[in-house]
């Protein structure tokens, strides 16, 4: 083997040792994990620097998580709307922001029908200023009757 490949050889090597051992960074993000045994549908709506913001849908699996935040959270509270979609039943309340039916990102929560969009029940999520937090959604904690 020639020497200069043989020297390369060893940089890349060294290079991939050291890259293994340094600290990773952590990441920090909010996730929201289904415990159910359907497939659920997951709304997310917080206060950006511009004003009220919904986005929507990452789908969820049974047993699997869909990180809806990426990066560290930079507010105390986060709102959550979900949908079992194949049981029916939402784990949904009493703060209202806008939704769709296909993929969206709505700017403001005013006059939701009037923008031609839903006005949809939220939850509160209190991540107590946590830079990452995750939800289980179980059947347990799901309101099955509609509103």
């Amino acid at each position: 083997m020639p020497l200069l490949l043989r020297h390369s050889l060893v940089v890349v090597l060294a290079l991939a040792g050291a890259a293994i051992l340094l600290p990773q960074t952590a990441r920090a993000d909010l996730k929201i994990c289904n415990q159910t045994a359907n497939t659920v549908s997951i709304a997310f709506g917080y206060r950006a620097s511009a004003g009220w913001q919904s986005e929507g849908w990452w789908v969820a699996g049974s047993g699997a998580c869909a990180t809806v935040f990426q990066g560290a959270l930079t507010s105390r509270y986060y709102y959550l709307h979900a949908v079992d979609d194949f049981g029916g039943g939402a784990w949904d309340g009493t703060v209202y922001m806008c939704t769709q039916d296909a993929s969206f990102t709505i700017f403001g929560v005013e006059d939701c029908l009037a923008r031609g969009y839903e006005r949809t029940g939220f939850f509160e999520l209190d991540t107590r200023d946590n830079a990452e937090w995750t939800v289980q959604l179980t059947e347990t904690n799901i309101n099955l009757d509609p509103q």
